[in-house]
């Protein structure tokens, strides 16, 4: 007997050609989403949250757009991974990879509707990606052993990132603050040795870059304002128990005196505890949370600065940079491990006053202050230089750089196409649609610049038809321009990794022909 239904109720499935459709148009639509974002001349999209507060975030980074998005279909939320991922894995190109995925889905969904089948398109696009990759490995240029060429590679990988940004106006100026504070990590990747200080009140040209580590926070009344040679003590633990803690707690006293003796002996035993401390022989003590007046006193007797409230990505940070340990217990001080720097003094920043601490232990250490007119404006250039300091961090290990501006998309295509003709049978049909799918990325480019992207996509064609061209789209003059000339570089890590992360991701879309949508949970004694 045939089994009608496997599945529960309110399950769904659907099979073959719509499961297939379903999955394109999901994953197309995504594509097309971000496609204005992308190139120099990029738009930003505003997203507001429904939560409390209604929050706005104005930026142009693809992966932030789709983080914030809430999506149902299935194909899409690849599309949204995998631009996750080149974010976390290189920081740039988070646009690219979901554009050219979706242009690859458009090509194979044309192929599938002419009968052929997904796994000959699956194989075709490998090739293609496969001969792309070596194309590109042949035409990297590596001046990691001329110091001052390799520096000026990489103001040119930071300028050409934040060219499509809001700092595009001041790239010079970023990209300078940007290369300075990443040759400080000397090969780290490690991005927490680089704080990132926010700061409303001036133009964004007002930013700098600051060796040491600055904290948010005031130094308390009778404290000394200036230390040098400091040892700090760096812990997460209350310094408020000089008051009876247990919730529901009653004291039962039959006269005065005896409350007087309570409040003595907590007092007392807040004494030992600030002792126990002091006796670490430290002269700066940075706690995460509170401390109570009386404690305060007695760390300003001492001559011991007392900082409360530092929030805990700045204690960690703090702890990090010092060469110290945060600390919950202070019984043993031979266990405790304590930061050292040069000078902690109070400094000013716009109507502000701020801890700075300078000659830290981890020499690397540095903070880029940031100004500008609104939280907006400031958050956004947050990412920005996030994804400014992601690439030059990963091109500092890996040196291979490439021209861009449409110009790998093209050296691509070309040696595709080639291929294509050497290759028998339908895979050449797959491979040819790998390459239109690249030409769609200088051609979005152009589109978004408000260009003729036929005809500068033409013209590039042509150029790079001989031998050795460096042509790319040159957005600011509107022409095809010599990028190599232009200055207009970025990182073969991340070209790679767009590449590869958007053909695996539509190999993977392209496999399916069935989504399942299981029964929504049902709750008890409904």
């Amino acid at each position: 007997m045939a089994i009608d239904r496997i599945l529960k109720d309110e399950a769904t499935e659907e099979k073959g050609e719509r499961a297939r459709m379903a999955s394109f148009v999901g994953a197309m639509a995504i594509a097309d989403l971000v496609k204005t974002t992308l190139g120099p001349k990029g738009m930003d999209k505003i997203l507001q949250s429904t939560g409390r507060g209604h929050s706005v975030t104005v930026t142009n980074d693809g992966a932030t757009i789709l983080k914030s998005l809430r999506i149902d279909n299935p194909a899409a939320k690849v599309l949204v991974d995998i631009s996750k991922v080149q974010d976390d894995e290189v920081g740039d190109g988070t646009t690219s990879v979901v554009v050219l995925a979706g242009e690859l889905l458009r090509e194979g969904e044309k192929l599938v509707n002419s009968k052929i089948h997904p796994m000959t398109i699956i194989s075709g696009y490998r090739m293609a990606a496969e001969c792309a990759r070596n194309v590109l490995l042949q035409k990297v240029v590596d001046n990691k052993q001329d110091a001052e060429k390799f520096r000026s590679d990489l103001m040119n990988i930071a300028m050409t990132t934040l060219s499509s940004k809001i700092l595009s106006q001041d790239k010079e100026h970023f990209a300078k603050l940007s290369v300075d504070a990443v040759m400080r990590l000397k090969g780290s990747t490690n991005l927490e040795a680089i704080q990132i200080i926010k700061k409303p009140g001036g133009s964004l040209k007002d930013s700098f870059l600051d060796e040491g580590f600055i904290l948010d926070k005031k130094i308390g009344v009778g404290q000394p304002k200036r230390i040098e040679n400091a040892k700090i003590l760096v812990s997460n633990t209350a310094m408020d128990t000089d008051k009876v803690k247990i919730y529901g707690a009653r004291v039962r006293v039959d006269s005065m005196a005896k409350v007087a003796e309570l409040e003595a002996a907590e007092k007392d035993k807040m004494r030992e505890k600030v002792q126990k401390i002091i006796s670490h022989g430290i002269n700066c003590f940075v706690t995460r949370q509170l401390i109570y007046n009386f404690p305060e006193e007695l760390f300003a007797d001492a001559g011991i600065l007392a900082i409360e409230h530092a929030d805990f990505d700045g204690i960690e940070r703090l702890a990090l940079v010092t060469g110290g340990e945060i600390a919950s217990t202070f019984d043993n001080p031979e266990s405790v491990k304590l930061g050292h720097c040069k000078l902690i003094e109070e400094i000013m920043i716009g109507e502000d006053k701020l801890i700075h601490f300078s000659g830290v232990e981890m020499g690397q250490a540095c903070t880029i202050v940031l100004r500008g007119a609104s939280p907006h404006v400031l958050d956004e250039a947050e990412r920005s230089l996030h994804d400014a300091l992601c690439v030059l961090s990963q091109t500092v290990n890996d040196s291979r750089v490439l021209l861009v501006g449409g110009w790998p998309e093209m050296v691509m295509a070309k040696a595709v196409d080639e291929l294509a003709k050497k290759t028998p049978g339908k895979r050449s049909h797959a491979i040819e649609a790998f390459s239109r799918a690249l030409l769609a990325i200088p051609t979005i480019i152009a589109d978004n610049a408000g260009l003729d992207s036929a005809e500068l996509v033409a013209q590039l064609r042509a150029e790079h038809h001989k031998e050795e061209s460096n042509a790319g789209i040159d957005v600011i003059t509107g022409h095809v321009g010599d990028m190599a000339e232009l200055g207009i570089s970025e990182a073969f890590k991340v070209k790679q990794a767009v590449l590869l992360s958007a053909t695996e991701a539509a190999e993977m879309i392209l496999r399916v022909d069935e989504i399942i949508t299981c029964a929504p949970r049902r709750r008890e004694g409904i």
